[in-house]
């Protein structure tokens, strides 16, 4: 019985040894990845452009890759509110919103060192003068794709 015992431990010990990595491996990211990355590459939002504005919401139909399709909208609505805290601090201060592209940059985006989360699929950052607020634009799908809906 103990004879049992010692031989599948070491059999484990030695299956286990191969397929373990350092605990610094297994927390290194790949430098393709997008986490904990920031920006503050924010482009001024073109109404006339016909771009489609991202809902900010999450489309998830798979339970794998769930989580992973969430991480975006997730995203897009911390920086949304994060940058409306700062646009309405702005106007509390000032009695008037950022009056174009370049006073949001320069007063609430590099004045209060906003750092945005790089966000996934190509997606970017516009700021909407007009309706004074940040968007999220989608990339345009590939030829012969339709839009989402």
């Amino acid at each position: 019985m103990m004879r049992h015992r010692e031989i599948g431990g070491l059999l484990l010990a030695v299956l286990f040894s191969g397929c373990m990595t350092s605990l610094d491996e297994q927390a290194k990211k790949s430098p393709k990845s997008i986490i904990g990355k920031k920006t503050q590459d924010i482009g001024e939002f073109d109404p006339k452009a016909k771009a489609q504005v991202s809902d900010s919401k999450i489309h998830a139909t798979d339970p794998i890759t769930g989580p992973l399709s969430a991480y975006g909208p997730i995203m897009e609505k911390i920086s949304a509110l994060g940058v409306e805290q700062a646009i309405n601090f702005f106007y509390a201060e000032n009695g008037r919103y950022p009056a174009d592209y370049e006073e949001f940059m320069t007063k609430i985006i590099k004045a209060n060192n906003i750092q945005l989360p790089v966000l996934p699929y190509k997606m970017k950052y516009q700021y909407d003068v007009e309706n004074h607020k940040l968007v999220v634009i989608e990339p345009e799908p590939p030829a012969g794709e339709a839009k989402k809906e």
